[in-house]
């Protein structure tokens, strides 16, 4: 309850509420019984699932199942070698589950070492230097700069005190804090009086109150929040398990299916048995696991060239689906540089960038003495400078103002020689200013324009003498700069004594006069205007959700184009709302300010209730929680905490917004060939199934064996399949909309594909084994051509589904050719690899001892040959069934 209302308190009510004393602390009796009450001030982690577990849970997948059963079946009927390769297989997709689940995040183990310290603690009335998890509600504390907060507090006193709270709340510029009270209702980065655990002091010193430790911490909650929030699925997870589900129910069925109608022809028990296994290891797609971990693979190192890393695979095809990106504002959509981009001086506002001569940065002739006064009075009154290094040094904003001098050819070493100072009265929070004393009788102020228009009687013209003070016009310009989410300084003159060699508050009480204004901004990134508009066009709705300014969110996100000059919700209004408003407000409204941490997380809740894939983007530790109920959490790996890093999914080296939607156009890559993938696998499954059906039905040996099929599947189908994964980005991919979130992996297109492709499967498979057995009269090598057909039907298949179809009529002359391989060098790899291990299974003495094949003369090779010739308008057909270039995607 402290802790809820302490910023509406007074600090002399949480005091006695409290049982502490201001001067003297707590005593350390008090502070033992209290440490046992409420714990050491640390973050309790979760224990994480034992290693064993892991590994078992890859077990469970119903095709895997399936799979192990069929093994045991063949171990029983005394035929080990097929049981060996069929378990084999399940236990490699099991270890590349179990190693990948083994990486998991550790967000929780981070946090804990954000609140470790060391503090200055007043106990029994002196000053003693304790481990911060020593701490307890009702210790009172020392803060000074550099210094990392060790818990939730309450201000008592303070001087000159600034605190970066951007890991918490989003601030792009440190807090100036204070003490008095707030009202109840302040949003959580408004709360002057409190400083929260694990932010930083970049400036002044304080005298605090602990009001909370450990897991009551703001910081706190966020991590009880992430331990009891489960990663959901992805979209490609969740479509598999149906899939899966779907695709077992139908093998149980074909395999009985073939068991009875089998028996029912006089078939032995054995014989059928044995049917209906190789039916059910042709039917499952064994080698799919394995192509579609190698097909994300792919995307990952892909996405890492493009400066996105991925740290869970199935993130790859989630970017893929993203329906919204809901994106912070500094540094992903801004520079994180502090910028002036107008100025207001002698009845004149200008863009800081027209004044450029020729539009560069250099000396330039500005026709306007107050304005040249301003930019002076930005050099003078400030404690940033320029390093050895030409580096600024300083405060954000007080380094733009150096960098705006500079930049129109001013120098802060030739104004300081000029005007040397005297003395300087520092920048408090409660008088809203900042005055120096220079040498020439000068006195110089900038702070608020508030604070500075209360002092100032006349205003300087663009020949430098006084005139009346136009407070009208002064307000339009600020306005209009407010308007821009320009954050506004203004800089006022005064007269000093000759003598004078100290500067007091009476001395600028009054009688001022005003020079001008500078509007300053974090400026949107030029390329993430540009992607933005990409994402529009893709049909995927970027959102900002920023902690800053209800103003500032506005107008950055009108410049780059999010919101459509929309509604604007802030923190205070999302707090008044339910979970049902807040469902309508997210579908309509894109720009959210002054956010606080549950509330970015009720925000990607509500979206996900409408059935949105969102992608969160975040890198303090009040995104971690959102970052981890996103669908794909994206964390900043060059600024960001690593609480962030730890909590997400992708992490961009660079910080920009740009690099999210190249990795959702690398996403949509790899989803288009997952589906390329399933459209050439599943045909071989279905196509052998069929025919092992069939031949149950018509009383026939059985075409292949269920050891070929195995062959089939896991090693000819992966080395032409593994090519698909290869495939380049198709253009049309960014300018379809995402996939609806709730389409099945088996869309209606791949369904007719596939049974189109299994028919003509089951046709060449069947067909060439009856013609070969009546012809040849030799079971073995019917099977062999059997197989050999549909293996070299589907290279030409191959060829048709890939990224070399639209482009074989189009070649001219060898350059082309080189570049067309150059493009997609893995499908002519795909094809060598093929015949290579093909010419093996039939031409090699020990496979046809292992698998039961013969081998082939040049005239079987070449009716084996004659299926490629019709799998081109099969092909064809196909195509104009389920399109592989992805406009149909």
């Amino acid at each position: 309850m402290h802790q809820a209302q302490a910023h509406a308190l007074s600090s002399e009510a949480l005091i006695r509420s409290l049982g502490s004393d201001q001067d003297c602390g707590l005593s350390e009796l008090e502070a033992r019984a209290r440490l046992l009450s409420h714990g050491a001030n640390t973050l309790q982690v979760q224990s994480r699932t034992p290693a064993w577990r892991h590994f078992l849970q890859q077990f469970n997948s119903p095709l895997l199942i399936t799979l192990l059963a069929v093994a045991l079946m063949k171990m029983l009927l005394g035929e080990a070698t097929d049981a060996l390769v069929i378990s084999s297989v399940t236990l490699i997709n099991a270890v590349i589950g179990f190693v990948q689940e083994r990486r998991a995040e550790s967000a929780i183990a981070a946090l804990a070492q954000v609140l470790r310290s060391d503090v200055e603690v007043v106990r029994d009335g002196s000053l003693q230097n304790l481990p911060s998890d020593q701490l307890v509600p009702g210790d009172v504390i020392q803060l000074e700069a550099g210094q990392r907060v060790p818990a939730d507090l309450r201000l008592l006193t303070q001087r000159n005190l600034e605190v970066d709270e951007s890991m918490l709340t989003g601030e792009s510029l440190p807090v100036r804090k204070g003490t008095a009270a707030v009202a109840p209702d302040t949003p959580l980065a408004e709360r002057r009086p409190i400083a929260y655990a694990g932010t930083h002091v970049t400036a002044g010193e304080a005298c605090a109150l602990v009001i909370a430790t450990g897991n009551d911490t703001e910081v706190g909650q966020i991590s009880s929040s992430l331990q009891q929030r489960s990663q959901l699925t992805t979209p490609l997870t969740r479509q598999f398990v149906r899939f899966s589900h779907t695709l077992l129910k139908a093998v149980l069925v074909l395999a009985a299916l073939t068991l009875m109608v089998g028996l029912g022809r006089g078939k032995g028990l054995e014989e059928m048995v044995d049917g209906a296994i190789a039916l059910a290891v042709g039917a499952i797609p064994e080698e799919l696991p394995a192509i579609v971990t190698i097909t994300l693979a792919i995307g990952v190192k892909r996405m890492a060239r493009r400066r996105a890393i991925i740290r869970k695979l199935p993130a790859v095809e989630t970017l893929g689906s993203t329906t919204v990106i809901c994106s912070d504002k500094t540094g992903t959509l801004t520079q994180n540089r502090m910028t002036v981009k107008h100025l207001y001086a002698g009845g004149t506002l200008v863009a800081l960038e027209d004044l450029w001569p020729g539009n560069e940065r250099g000396s330039a002739d500005l026709h306007n003495m107050a304005l040249e006064e301003t930019l002076v009075a930005g050099l003078l009154c400030s404690n940033a400078r320029v390093d050895d290094g030409n580096t600024l040094v300083g405060d954000p904003t007080e380094t733009a103002l150096l960098a705006a001098a500079h930049s129109l050819g001013m120098d802060q070493g030739a104004a300081r020689t000029r005007y040397p100072r005297r003395d300087a009265i520092p920048f408090e929070s409660e008088q809203q200013f900042m005055a120096t004393l220079h040498g020439r009788e000068r006195i110089l102020l900038k702070g608020s324009v508030e604070a500075v228009l209360a002092r100032c009687s006349r205003q300087l013209n663009t020949e430098g003498q006084p005139e009346a003070l136009n407070r009208a016009a002064i307000d339009r310009a600020v306005s209009t700069m407010a308007m821009a989410g320009e954050r506004v300084l203004a800089f006022a003159i005064g007269k000093a004594d000759r003598s004078q060699r100290q500067l007091r508050h009476q001395d600028v009480m009054a009688n001022l006069d005003f020079i001008g204004l500078q509007g300053m901004q974090d400026p949107p990134r030029p390329e993430a205007i540009q992607a933005v508009a990409t994402c529009r066009a893709a049909g995927i709705r970027v959102k900002l959700i920023t902690g800053d300014h209800r103003e500032t969110a506005a107008a950055i996100a009108r410049q780059i184009g999010i919101g459509s000059g929309g509604d604007t919700i802030d923190g205070r209004q999302l707090a008044a709302m339910d979970e049902a408003t807040i469902a309508r407000v997210v579908q309509r409204v894109d720009v959210f300010a002054r956010i606080a941490p549950a509330q970015k997380l009720a925000l990607v809740e509500a979206l996900q209730s409408h059935g949105e894939v969102v992608a969160m983007t975040g890198d303090g530790v009040n995104d971690a929680p959102a970052l981890r109920q996103a669908d794909i959490g994206i964390a900043m790996g060059a600024g960001g905490t690593e609480v962030a890093r730890d909590a997400a999914d992708m992490l961009l080296t660079d910080d920009n917004f740009a690099t999210i939607e190249a990795a959702v156009e690398e996403g949509r890559t790899v989803a288009l060939n997952l589906h390329k993938t399933l459209a050439f696998v599943l045909p071989v499954s279905g196509g052998a199934s069929m025919t092992i059906l069939l031949g149950a039905a018509l009383g026939t040996a059985l075409p292949v064996t269920a050891l070929q099929v195995l062959w089939l599947n896991m090693v000819c189908s992966l080395t032409m399949s593994i090519a698909l994964a290869f495939e380049p980005s198709c253009a049309a991919l960014m300018k379809q909309p995402p996939r609806p979130p709730g389409q099945p992996l088996l869309s209606q297109g791949l369904i007719q594909r596939v049974l189109v492709v299994s028919a003509f499967n089951w046709t060449v498979v069947f067909g060439l084994f009856l013609w070969s057995e009546q012809h040849l009269g030799d079971l073995a090598l019917a099977r062999t051509m059997a197989v050999q057909g549909l293996v070299l039907a589907h290279l030409v298949y191959l060829v048709c589904i890939s990224h070399w179809r639209g482009s074989l009529g189009q070649w001219r002359g060898s350059l082309g050719r080189w570049r067309q391989i150059a493009m997609a060098p893995a499908v002519p790899l795909g094809i060598l690899a093929t015949v290579a291990v093909q010419t093996l299974f039939s031409q090699s003495s020990w496979m046809n001892r292992f698998l039961g094949t013969s081998p082939l003369s040049f005239g079987s090779l070449m009716i084996c040959a004659l299926p490629m010739v019709l799998m081109v308008p099969v092909a064809s057909l196909a195509e104009r069934l389920d399109p592989s270039d992805g406009t149909a995607f």
